[in-house]
C-alpha cells in the first residue's frame, strides 16, 4: 500500500525538524533563557536556502555565458578555415561574373565601414597588402580562363590581404591592451562584460560582404577583432594615469592604508592618497570620465567624483572650489576642482581616492605605472599635463 501524508502532514516534519529551543547563559551569577521559536528557525532556513539557490542560478548564468562565448568564436574560426580555395573560385567566376562584382562591391562597402574604427597609426604600417599563396593562384588561374575578369580578382585578392592583415593589426592591440589592464591589476575580461552590457540600441544594420546578405568569415573576424581592440583601448582611457596635482606645488603627506589618525591619534585606515599644498593650488582629473558628482560629503569636506567606465571611479576631497559640474565630460588633466581645507581636515591638501567597483585600492601604482604602461600599450606618447 502506498503511504498517504495527511494534511498538515508537511507542517508537522518541519517542526519536528525545527522544534523550539531554548539557551541559557550565565553571566555574573545571573542566568539568562533565550528562546528560538519553530518558526523564526524555518524562516531562517528558507533565507539561507533562497540565497544559496540565487547563488547557483547566478554561477550557472555566468557559466552559461562564457561556453557561449568560446562556442561562437570556436564556430567562428571553424567557418574561418573553409574558405573558398582557388578553384572554388573560379567556378563562381565562371558561373556570374556579375555577381562576383556585386560581391566585391559589397566587401568594399564592408571594409570602408570598419575605417572609422582604425586609430591613426594604422594606415602608414599595416595595410600593405600581401596577398596569400590561394588568393595569388586564384589571380592565376581567373587570368588563364577568363582575361576579363583578372582584374577582379587582383580586387578581390587585395581585399582578402587587407583583412586579414588588418586582423592580425587588431589583434595584436587588443593583446597589448589587455597585459597592460592586467600590470595595473584591473580585469581586461571584466572590462569587456561591462562594455557589451552598456545601453545601446538603433536600426539593425547588418553588414554583408556578398550580394545575397552573406559575409566571409573572415570580414566577420575582422570585425569582430577591430571591435575588442576598440573596447579595450578605450578602457585605457578610463585608467586613472594623470597626477592629481602639480609636482611643483604639492607632495605626498599620507599614503594609503593603517595609520594613526590625525584626530583621535588611534589606528585607523586611509583609503587614499593625501597631497600637502596650498589652498587653490589647481586639481586635475586622473582619467578621462564624466563627473558624476559636486558637492558635500561627510568628512570629505568639498568632493567632486569623477567615473571612468567599468566600475572606475575618482574621487578628490576637502577642495576650496569647483571648476567642474555633474555631467561635464572632461580628459586626463583637465582642472576639475582647486586643492582646500575642507571637512575633516589638519591642513590645506587634497584627499584622493581610486574606486574599483566602489573598492578603495591604492592609488599608487596607478600614478607610479600607469603612464609608462599604456604609452607601451599605445605606442604613443601618454597624457602627462602635471608640470
Amino acid at each position: 500500500m502506498r503511504n498517504v501524508i495527511p494534511a498538515g502532514g508537511w507542517g508537522e516534519r518541519l517542526r519536528r525538524w525545527f522544534p523550539d529551543r531554548e539557551f541559557f547563559m550565565r553571566s555574573q551569577g545571573q542566568v539568562r533563557f533565550i528562546k528560538i521559536s519553530s518558526r523564526v528557525q524555518m524562516a531562517a532556513a528558507g533565507l539561507a536556502l533562497a540565497l544559496l539557490v540565487g547563488w547557483g542560478v547566478s554561477m550557472g548564468a555566468m557559466a552559461w555565458s562564457q561556453y557561449r562565448a568560446q562556442a561562437d568564436r570556436t564556430l567562428l574560426l571553424e567557418r574561418e578555415a573553409k574558405v573558398a580555395t582557388a578553384q572554388e573560385r573560379l567556378d563562381v567566376y565562371g558561373a556570374d561574373l556579375k555577381g562576383v562584382e556585386q560581391d566585391l562591391r559589397k566587401r568594399q562597402d564592408f571594409l570602408e565601414a570598419m575605417v572609422p574604427m582604425l586609430p591613426e597609426d594604422v594606415v602608414a604600417d599595416e595595410t600593405v597588402s600581401d596577398s596569400s599563396s590561394e588568393a595569388a593562384a586564384t589571380v592565376d588561374k581567373v587570368g588563364a580562363f577568363f582575361p576579363e575578369a583578372r582584374g577582379l580578382a587582383e580586387i578581390e585578392a587585395r581585399q582578402l590581404a587587407f583583412a586579414e592583415r588588418l586582423t592580425r593589426y587588431a589583434d595584436r592591440r587588443a593583446k597589448r591592451a589587455e597585459q597592460a589592464i592586467r600590470k595595473l591589476g584591473l580585469d581586461p575580461q571584466a572590462m569587456l562584460r561591462r562594455a557589451e552590457r552598456q545601453a545601446m540600441g538603433g536600426p539593425l544594420e547588418i553588414l554583408a560582404t556578398s550580394a545575397n546578405g552573406e559575409i566571409d568569415p573572415r570580414f566577420e573576424r575582422l570585425g569582430l577583432s577591430l571591435a575588442r581592440m576598440a573596447a579595450l583601448e578605450e578602457s585605457l582611457d578610463g585608467i586613472p594615469q594623470v597626477r592629481p596635482t602639480s609636482r611643483s606645488q604639492t607632495k605626498v603627506s599620507s599614503g594609503f592604508g593603517y595609520r594613526r589618525d590625525p584626530f583621535t591619534r588611534r589606528g585607523a585606515m586611509h583609503y587614499g592618497l593625501d597631497f600637502k599644498g596650498p589652498i587653490g593650488a589647481p586639481i586635475y582629473s586622473a582619467a578621462k570620465g564624466r563627473v558624476s558628482f559636486v558637492g558635500r560629503k561627510p568628512g570629505y569636506g568639498n568632493v567632486v567624483e569623477v567615473s571612468h567606465g567599468n566600475g572606475v571611479m575618482t574621487r578628490y576631497a576637502h577642495l576650496s572650489r569647483f571648476a567642474a559640474k555633474v555631467g561635464d565630460r572632461v580628459e586626463a588633466g583637465d582642472v576639475i576642482a582647486a586643492l582646500g581645507n575642507t571637512g575633516r581636515s589638519t591642513g590645506p591638501h587634497l584627499h584622493f581616492e581610486v574606486r574599483t567597483n566602489d573598492r578603495a585600492v591604492d592609488p599608487r601604482p596607478f600614478l607610479e605605472k600607469a603612464q609608462d604602461v599604456l604609452k607601451e600599450a599605445r605606442g604613443t606618447d601618454a597624457a602627462n599635463r602635471t608640470s
